[in-house]
């Protein structure tokens, strides 16, 4: 089985985000049960790494988080990553106000922080949901994306 460390990432989501009281679970833990789910041990260190990066990067992006009407340019390596219908889908959640400028920023650093090549929508749909997840007073913004994950084909073009 070829797996990503999204894969890894979409698991522990689908699992563990109905048990919003529970207390973390340890590492060591996790670690065994995505062991036996049949993730490998390299991707399950790469999921876990790529969780406290999310958790490293709010914390900074907290203290110098873009104006909300700044302008995003995107770099050589996020171009070589995020193809146009992949930044277009990025800047499409913050103009419909699902993402906050400082968001937006998180949701690019941690597809960067990604082991795959090439990223597409579904990926980033499911990068949004963790990232909204993952911080307080989002419930709304994570609800309106949620939609957006499960629903068909829309025939919107962003």
């Amino acid at each position: 089985m070829k797996e990503s460390v999204l894969d890894v990432l979409m698991y522990l989501f689908e699992t563990y985000m109905e048990e919003e009281d529970q207390p973390e679970p340890d590492r060591d833990i996790l670690r065994s049960e995505l062991a036996s789910a049949g993730f490998s041990g390299g991707q399950i260190d790469r999921a876990l790494d790529w969780l406290d990066g999310l958790a490293r990067s709010e914390e900074r992006n907290e203290t110098r988080a873009p104006a909300a009407r700044s302008i995003r340019v995107f770099n050589r390596h996020e171009i070589s990553r995020l193809d146009s219908s992949c930044r277009g889908y990025v800047m499409y959640l913050e103009q419909i106000g699902i993402l906050s400028a400082a968001q937006r920023e998180l949701v690019i650093d941690r597809l960067m922080a990604l082991d795959n090549d090439e990223i597409d929508v579904e990926q980033i749909k499911w990068v949004v949901l963790m990232v909204l997840f993952s911080q307080p007073g989002q419930e709304a913004a994570y609800a309106r994306m949620e939609d957006l994950v499960f629903e068909e084909d829309t025939g919107l073009v962003h």
